[in-house]
C-alpha cells in the first residue's frame, strides 16, 4: 500500500522540482543509489519496470525506504499495462508513470486514488488524460518536444503541469529552458545517475550532483516568481 497520498506526491514534486529515475537488477546497488539521492536532497524517485524481476528489487526498495529513509516517495514509471500497475501499488508505490497514455492504467490508479503521470505528446492527449484525472502529464520524450511545446501548451491550457523526460540534463542552462517554459517538475535518468556513477559506484558524486541540481532548481523557481510577481 502507498505511504503517501495523491496530493503529498503531487506538493513534493512541485517542491522539489526534481524526480530521478533509474533502473538496476542489484538490490543493493539500487539501495545506495536510492539512498544517495535522499541524502542529495531528493524525495521522490522513479525506479523503472525495465529488467526481469524488477518488481522483486522494488519490493526491497520500499522496505529500505520505510525503514531508513522516511521522507522517501517511491514509484514505479515504464509500466504499459493496468496488471502491473496494480501489482506495483500492492506492493509499495506511490505513483505510476506511464511512457503512453493508457486509460485501464487511469481507472486502476484512480480506484486507490494513486497518483498516475501519463506520457503524452499532443494537446488532445493531455486534455484527455486530464479528464481521466492525470494532475500532472509527462512530456515523453522531451529531446522529441523541447521546452517550446511546453511553452505552446500553457498559452490555451495555462493549469496543465508537465514533467518532461528524456532531454533534461543537469546543467543550468538546460533546466532554466525548461523551468522557464512553465514545467512543474522534470525526469532525469542517465544525465543524473549516469554510465560513470553506476560504473564507478560514485554513489558521493551522486549525491553532489543531486544536490547541486536542487539548488539549481530552487534559484530558477525563486527568480521566476518574483519575475511573475512583477519583482
Amino acid at each position: 500500500m502507498a505511504k503517501f497520498t495523491r496530493l503529498q506526491v503531487i506538493g513534493q514534486m512541485e517542491k522539489t522540482g526534481l524526480v530521478p529515475l533509474f533502473y538496476h537488477s542489484d538490490v543493493t546497488f539500487a539501495k545506495q543509489v536510492l539512498q544517495a539521492c535522499y541524502e542529495g536532497g531528493a524525495r521522490v524517485l522513479e525506479f523503472t519496470h525495465r529488467g526481469d524481476f524488477a518488481h522483486e528489487v522494488f519490493r526491497e526498495l520500499v522496505l529500505f525506504a520505510q525503514k531508513t529513509l522516511p521522507e522517501m516517495i517511491l514509484g514505479v514509471g515504464s509500466v504499459t499495462d493496468a496488471e502491473a500497475a496494480s501489482h506495483y501499488m500492492k506492493i509499495g508505490a506511490n505513483f505510476v508513470i506511464t511512457p503512453v497514455f493508457r486509460e485501464d492504467i487511469a481507472i486502476v490508479c484512480n480506484r486507490r486514488k494513486i497518483l498516475w503521470l501519463p506520457g503524452c505528446g499532443t494537446l488532445t492527449e493531455i486534455a484527455i488524460a486530464e479528464e481521466r484525472g492525470a494532475e500532472i502529464v509527462k512530456l515523453f520524450p522531451g529531446s522529441v518536444y523541447g521546452p517550446e511545446f511546453v511553452k505552446a501548451i500553457k498559452g490555451p491550457q495555462p493549469w496543465t503541469s508537465i514533467m518532461p523526460t528524456g532531454g533534461v540534463n543537469t546543467s543550468r542552462e538546460n533546466l532554466k529552458t525548461w523551468f522557464d517554459a512553465g514545467v512543474t517538475c522534470v525526469g532525469m535518468g542517465s544525465q543524473l545517475i549516469s554510465k560513470t556513477v553506476i560504473e564507478q559506484k560514485d554513489f558521493k558524486g551522486l549525491k553532489a550532483t543531486v544536490s547541486e541540481v536542487l539548488q539549481i532548481i530552487q534559484s530558477l523557481k525563486f527568480n521566476k516568481s518574483n519575475e511573475d510577481a512583477g519583482g
